[in-house]
């Protein structure tokens, strides 16, 4: 009798060898987890968005079309301001490539060549966001510009004494939609003169 439970002893030590045997194989060959739970899609499943129920953003189109450089520079002033630049000259050739140039933008200086200093200067140029934005902040910080924003858009502007003449030399700068007009003058200044141009290309 002893030796026979001895032999079954041994047979219930070998089969259980077995099993650990048989179960190291399987835990071998199992893949492993990849974090995500049973039942929870994972973020590559190639669902289509009906199926998922997921919403899928579409491009809200805008409201407005885009804005363009005006082509004339008269035409984007409204009367009043016309009548303050009454008898001076328009892009006289003196003073180099002025009207619509062929990258779209315009250039409209309003000044008579025969005068030292006073003159109207304007160039509306395409310019993005950043760089504009760049280019504004800097003037702010550097050069001592008051910024603000009107009409949608950004504004800079400054005045100071003309280093030659007892006259008031100055500079204004709007941007908006890539679009920036950009002023600078000498003892000229008509009085609503950068907002007719803003109204123009932007109507209400």
């Amino acid at each position: 009798m002893p030796h026979l439970a001895a032999a079954r002893a041994r047979r219930t030590i070998a089969v259980g060898a077995a099993s650990l045997a048989l179960l190291a194989v399987l835990c071998a060959c199992a893949p492993e987890s990849d974090g995500a739970s049973a039942g929870t899609p994972s973020s590559t499943s190639d669902s289509t968005p009906a199926e998922s129920g997921a919403a899928t953003p579409t491009p809200t189109p805008s409201a407005t079309p885009k804005a363009k450089i005006p082509t004339d520079c008269r035409e984007m002033l409204t009367d009043d301001v016309l009548a303050q630049l009454e008898g001076v000259p328009l892009n006289d050739p003196a003073f180099g490539p002025s009207g619509p140039q062929p990258d779209g933008s315009l250039i409209c200086i309003w000044a008579d060549p025969a005068a030292d200093t006073t003159g109207l200067n304007t160039s509306i140029t395409y310019v993005a966001r950043g760089p504009a934005l760049d280019m504004l902040n800097d003037l702010a910080a550097t050069v001592g510009f008051t910024c603000y924003t009107p009409d949608g858009g950004t504004r800079c502007e400054k005045t100071w004494p003309n280093g030659t003449y007892p006259v008031t030399d100055g500079r204004t700068l709007f941007w908006r939609d890539d679009i920036l007009i950009d002023t600078k003058y000498s003892n000229l200044a008509p009085t609503g003169y950068t907002s007719a141009i803003v109204d123009h290309i932007w109507p209400a």
